[in-house]
């Protein structure tokens, strides 16, 4: 019964609001050219907010014919409309909104001084929002660092970019994040890169900072005097033990004359003489915490709850490493079985659903397909609205994925003993004979993998492999 009379006391206030009855403050919202003017009423606002307490107490509003003159230039309208409704009467809903806006969003409810909307808003962009994250990391980055309150989306924040450094390092803002931030990422033993991927992102950032060439020989006695200083702060961060030795010597004491000379002789020692040991206390290698264990050649870890999400068409709140709902289990290897039909059969039917991935001979690209049925069968089409293809224009960079789902259902597969995996109109022959020519994009969208239509040769990839998707 309570509730019933909580519901209309709550419609009540947001008619309150709407109608704007005897209202005494008048605000400002957002920047020319769309500045819009709110109507609201004090008593209501100084009980919900101790911002406005503040503000109407000690007069910071400008006050005009009786009514309180705010200006918000730093808060879209649209955003001050969402928060003066919840002050009003409890209500908000976020799913309208996309992630950049409700990060928007908390830091005005921050600035405003709405404590149950700070904690409310970061739990939704967790678990609704994780895909903006990829959209400008060192942005988000800086900005979530510069709030105290955020601390459960700062530790979101860490944890996904320490599991997916890419997020980030392939980023074309990663130059712009700022060095203490940077110094922060680097200190962590649970970044999943090889070390000779820390020293390389490094180096890009360092070289950004200074707008320099990464060429070595290219620089004049205060260039490398800069870069040094530059570099000062990181060098006890990096694992340079853990780098291999070809690495060492081609990619990082080619930049010997920056890094430390004691150093320099300590790894050239470390790297030649057998057995020996570093005579320095070096930081441990890294350790990614990472859940998820895969045999492949051509994924990485940091796929798997993206295709996970396709599979149960999860559009905004994806999965993660540690609420992926499947199993991917290696099937078949081309390089290992061999690209023919009859090992791609033999290794994938009677297993249910599949999923395979390609790499594109002579590039990072990565394409491949779902298949929710499965391979048995010959010369016959399968009916699935489930199936989907997908497209990395570069593997290592989930955020250049390109994903369709099928449009003609009774298309969506073919089995054949004479062929591969096919989906559509895009298929393998077998003996690495690859041909996509769904010129109309009848069967799946057109998505970015090959066209083979108008050439007059299919393509080739690099290996491909099939894993068994094992629902938990």
């Amino acid at each position: 019964m309570s509730s019933k009379f909580l519901e209309e006391l709550s419609n009540d206030y947001e008619k309150l609001f709407e109608t704007e009855i005897r209202y005494d403050v008048i605000i400002y919202a957002g920047e020319e050219p769309n500045i819009k003017e709110i109507h609201a009423h004090s008593n209501i606002l100084c009980i919900r907010s101790k911002y406005f307490r503040t503000a109407f107490s000690n007069e910071w509003a400008e006050k005009k014919d009786g009514k309180f003159i705010l200006k918000k230039p730093n808060i879209s309208s649209h955003l001050f409309d969402i928060i003066l409704r919840f002050i009003y009467c409890g209500n908000i809903e976020l799913k309208n909104l996309q992630g950049p806006d409700v990060l928007k969003l908390l830091i005005a409810v921050d600035e405003l001084n709405i404590h149950q909307l700070i904690s409310h808003i970061q739990e939704y962009l967790i678990k609704h929002q994780t895909v903006f994250l990829h959209q400008n990391p060192a942005g988000i980055l800086e900005t979530i660092y510069q709030h105290e309150t955020f601390t459960d989306l700062w530790d979101f924040c860490l944890e996904k970019i320490c599991e997916e450094p890419e997020i980030l390092f392939n980023s074309n803002k990663f130059v712009n994040l700022k060095a203490p931030l940077l110094e922060l990422l680097l200190k962590r033993d649970d970044l999943n890169m090889d070390e000779i991927e820390v020293w390389e992102g490094l180096l890009k950032w360092c070289f950004a900072q200074q707008n320099l060439d990464n060429e070595p020989t290219k620089w004049t006695k205060d260039d490398i005097t800069k870069i040094e200083r530059s570099l000062h702060r990181f060098i006890p961060l990096i694992r340079f033990y853990d780098i291999k030795p070809t690495d060492f010597f081609y990619k990082v004491y080619n930049y010997k004359d920056v890094l430390p000379q004691d150093l320099i002789h300590d790894l050239l020692e470390f790297y030649i003489v057998p057995d020996i040991k570093p005579k320095t206390n070096v930081a441990p290698s890294r350790k990614p915490n990472l859940k998820i264990k895969l045999d492949s050649t051509i994924i990485q870890s940091n796929h798997i709850p993206l295709f996970a999400s396709w599979i149960d068409k999860k559009e905004s709140s994806h999965y993660d490493n540690k609420n992926i709902p499947y199993d991917f289990k290696l099937l078949y290897h081309s390089g290992r079985d061999g690209f023919d039909a009859a090992s791609f059969h033999r290794n994938c039917d009677n297993k249910g659903p599949t999923i395979f991935v390609a790499k594109v001979q002579g590039s990072t690209q990565l394409i491949g397909g779902y298949n929710p049925l499965d391979w048995n069968g010959n010369d016959v089409w399968k009916t699935t609205s489930g199936s989907f293809l997908f497209n990395f224009a570069d593997g290592k960079n989930i955020s250049t994925a390109n994903l369709g789902y099928v449009k003609n259902p009774s298309v969506a597969v073919y089995c054949s003993n004479n062929r591969g995996p096919q989906m559509g109109n895009f298929l393998c022959w077998g003996n690495n004979n690859w041909e996509n020519h769904d010129i109309a994009a009848d069967y799946y969208p057109n998505i970015g993998i090959p066209n083979t239509s108008n050439t007059p040769s299919n393509f080739a990839v690099e290996n491909y492999e099939v894993f068994q998707v094992i629902k938990k």
